[in-house]
């Protein structure tokens, strides 16, 4: 089975609470118990509201993970660094934003992340991390 890093960014530890009526009402551990449970992948499951953190973290997934799942937030449309950090993992990497970025602010519409990200799912709420786990699945088999 394949080893996959699902990395969420700044604030999506509040998922459930804030912004129910953009992000949906779950929490950031209902989306990591519907994902183990599609049994697809050896997941871990990383949050932070730090740049940093999550910079280290996708360079110590270099030759330990298979790919990365990232809700990079907010960081999405402002980190350089993680856009550097991605860029020297060698597997897949999946984007994924729960609300439809494009359908809100303009400065959301721009993501560092997606010059790196094999695919984006924007806007599937939490169905996106499974859509996007479905997909690695089928990639990481053939």
């Amino acid at each position: 089975m394949t080893n996959v890093l699902i990395l969420n960014g700044p604030n999506l530890n509040l998922l459930g609470q804030r912004e129910p009526h953009i992000y949906g009402a779950d929490t950031l551990a209902d989306v990591e118990t519907k994902a183990r449970a599609l049994d697809l992948a050896d997941l871990t499951f990383k949050q932070s509201n730090h740049e940093g953190q999550l910079v280290d973290w996708i360079q110590e997934a270099r030759g330990t993970m298979d790919a990365i799942v990232i809700n990079p937030g907010a960081y999405s449309h402002t980190s350089v660094a993680i856009l550097d950090a991605l860029s020297s993992f060698d597997g897949p990497v999946v984007e994924v934003h729960i609300s439809n970025i494009h359908k809100r602010e303009a400065f959301r519409h721009h993501s560092y992340v997606s010059a790196r990200a094999e695919a984006v799912i924007a806007g599937l709420g939490i169905e996106g991390y499974f859509a996007a786990l479905r997909w690695l699945a089928a990639r990481l088999s053939s």
